[in-house]
């Protein structure tokens, strides 16, 4: 019988039922198989099916490899999830740090709002992922401490450094609660979707009473 073997785990995969003696040879895993092919596979997936529909098995056929060679990235699944959060976190990062590219320190939070709430309601699925607490970490939490760190600096440019990380945390709790209650169709005639800018005037109104 014929046996072929991946370097990653040294198993042999009958190829031919031919003969009794086994033979086996070395067959590495397809070229494109790395880490950033399997994530952002991972991650249309998610935004197609939603973290529970997650499969490994499907993960894996999309990218033309078997199921164990996934593992050679990620341990299990609850790291490949983390790192879905972490990639969540890592484009939510780069698209507010664009965001708050021009303007002074209010117009900058004001643009850095809208792009949290524009890409939340464009990427339902992947925000939910990056919101989700995650049973295990590992390495992946980088892009979610820039972010923090980023955030904190931006609401420190109105507040002042003591201030910031407070300022910082109410601003993602408004914004937040304004995905959340746009997610779950809250918003219509008597509860008006222009409670958003409303909010945000109000809270940007209210920053200098707190300043240190």
């Amino acid at each position: 019988m014929l046996y072929g073997v991946h370097l990653d785990n040294g198993q042999c995969t009958p190829l031919q039922d031919t003969r009794q003696d086994v033979h086996c040879y070395l067959m590495p895993f397809p070229s494109k198989t790395n880490r950033e092919a399997i994530l952002d596979a991972a991650v249309k997936q998610v935004e197609r099916e939603g973290l529970a529909k997650l499969s490994l098995r499907s993960l894996a056929s999309s990218l033309e490899l078997a199921p164990n060679a996934l593992y050679r990235y990620f341990a299990n699944r609850a790291h490949l999830e983390a790192a879905i959060a972490n990639e969540g976190a890592s484009q939510l990062h780069a698209t507010l740090v664009h965001a708050a590219s021009e303007g002074d320190a209010e117009q900058a939070i004001r643009r850095v709002a809208q792009a949290y709430v524009d890409f939340a309601r464009n990427n339902p699925a992947l925000y939910s992922v990056l919101m989700t607490p995650m049973a295990t970490w590992g390495e992946e939490t980088s892009a979610h401490d820039e972010m923090w760190v980023f955030t904190v600096g931006l609401m420190g440019r109105l507040t002042g450094a003591r201030q910031a990380p407070e300022a910082a945390v109410a601003l993602w709790a408004f914004l937040h609660g304004i995905v959340t209650l746009g997610q779950a169709g809250v918003f219509g005639p008597q509860k008006p979707p222009a409670a958003f800018p409303y909010g945000l005037d109000a809270f940007l109104a209210g920053l200098p009473r707190f300043q240190a």
